[in-house]
């Protein structure tokens, strides 16, 4: 495709046709003269304009709009079938979709259940969880998180067992789906994507340097460095739970991809076996963890071994949380999933309190406020920026 000219004709409308299309997805429905306000276009050139993205299937009408006596104005809104996206979170429990128009109004949501340990076809399963979805054919992006990592190398699954993700672990993968589903796919780590929507709608909003730390049954780290994601150069920046760590076997001790290093020490079955230690029990991490939440705030022994608890939890965190501080130095530390949201603040005050206590910068913790399934947001932002970028730039000739 032949590139324009700076300056030239062909350039000016594509840059003017962007900041239109722009201006009607975070405004809403805008007449003529308003848009040509916002743009600082003339009534002909806006007119233009116009008609050049109604032709183009980007812009519609949306109906008059009553002014002064005697007068009215058409009003535009973006056409919301110019293209459609899907964000996924693939977990051993299942895939969960969720699909959106150009706009980000979702259109289809739904949740294919694991078929077991066998995980199936990683393509069949993806195409299943879309068509109940109701995904249209013609989609722009699929996004899909997942736990561990393309390696950029070999384009397979990294930091990821075949137990962690059963059928995922073929050659290529990317390309695989993609190929298989006729759309372009972007296969990205599921705690990444939490941090880019923490960074879009959370506390990280206006950050250019973060951590994110995800705790639940495994444990995940997002780095967000000068604004941008930081993915390291095998894909694995962030897999902390791999990460070596005072009082924790290593991968020599156990092997490369057992129970080894952060994980050992403050994943989610030594959550639950610290806590069962302090007569504090829970179906789950994050359930034990509540039960020690809501038992601290009472009086009495049992109080005060819940409280003991999670002290010993904290001060565990706070080892692994140290080595990346003093690494890293970031603005803030945002705290997630199902452990440490369950914690809440008195979880998050014990784990500042001891990670202060160890290194000398002193980043503030917060806890995520992402509602929903943060993968599935982070996904369907990625998807909808990609998707934006290439239908706003799409008036560009060739």
């Amino acid at each position: 495709m032949a590139q324009p000219t700076p300056g030239t004709p062909s350039l000016l409308r594509a840059i003017n046709d962007r900041a239109a299309l722009q201006a009607l997805l975070e405004r809403g429905p805008l007449t003529r003269p308003e848009i040509g306000a916002l743009t600082g276009l003339s009534k002909p050139t806006a007119s233009q304009l116009l008609i050049r993205l109604q032709e183009a299937g980007l812009v519609v009408l949306d109906g008059i709009r009553e002014g002064l006596p005697g007068r009215t104005a058409e009003v535009y809104r973006l056409n919301p079938a110019a293209a459609h996206v899907a964000a996924l979170d693939v977990t051993r429990a299942g895939i969960d979709v969720r699909v959106a128009d150009i706009t980000g109004a979702v259109v289809g949501e739904h949740h294919l259940p694991s078929p077991g340990r066998s995980g199936g076809d990683a393509l069949e399963r993806v195409r299943a969880a879309l068509e109940g979805a109701g995904a249209p054919p013609a989609l722009r992006r699929v996004v899909i998180g997942v736990q561990g990592t393309i390696d950029p190398g070999t384009g397979k699954m990294a930091y990821a067992t075949s137990k962690d993700m059963p059928g995922w672990h073929i050659p290529d993968l990317v390309r695989t789906l993609g190929d298989g589903l006729g759309v372009p796919v972007d296969v990205e780590n599921n705690v990444n994507l939490v941090a880019q929507a923490e960074q879009a709608h959370g506390v990280g909003r206006g950050h250019r340097d973060f951590v994110l730390l995800w705790a639940d049954e495994g444990l995940g780290a997002a780095l967000v460095l000068g604004g941008r994601l930081h993915r390291g150069a095998t894909g694995g920046a962030g897999e902390v739970g791999y990460m070596p760590t005072p009082g924790a076997p290593t991968a020599r001790d156990t092997g490369r991809y057992a129970n080894h290093g952060y994980q050992a020490l403050t994943g989610g079955p030594a959550v639950l076996k610290i806590l069962r230690s302090y007569g504090v029990r829970g179906t789950a991490p994050a359930q034990a963890v509540l039960n020690a939440v809501q038992a601290s705030a009472s009086t009495g022994r049992r109080a005060d071994d819940a409280r003991a608890g999670l002290r010993d939890i904290a001060s565990r965190l706070a080892v692994g949380l140290a080595a990346i501080t003093s690494v890293v130095d970031p603005e803030i530390i945002v705290l997630t999933g199902g452990t440490l949201l369950a914690g809440g603040d008195t979880l998050r005050e014990l784990v500042e309190h001891e990670l202060h206590a160890l290194t000398i910068p002193r980043p503030p913790l917060l806890l995520s406020t992402v509602e929903g399934n943060p993968v599935l947001a982070g996904a369907l932002d990625l998807a909808l920026a990609t998707a934006r970028d290439e239908v706003f730039s799409s008036t560009v000739p060739s």
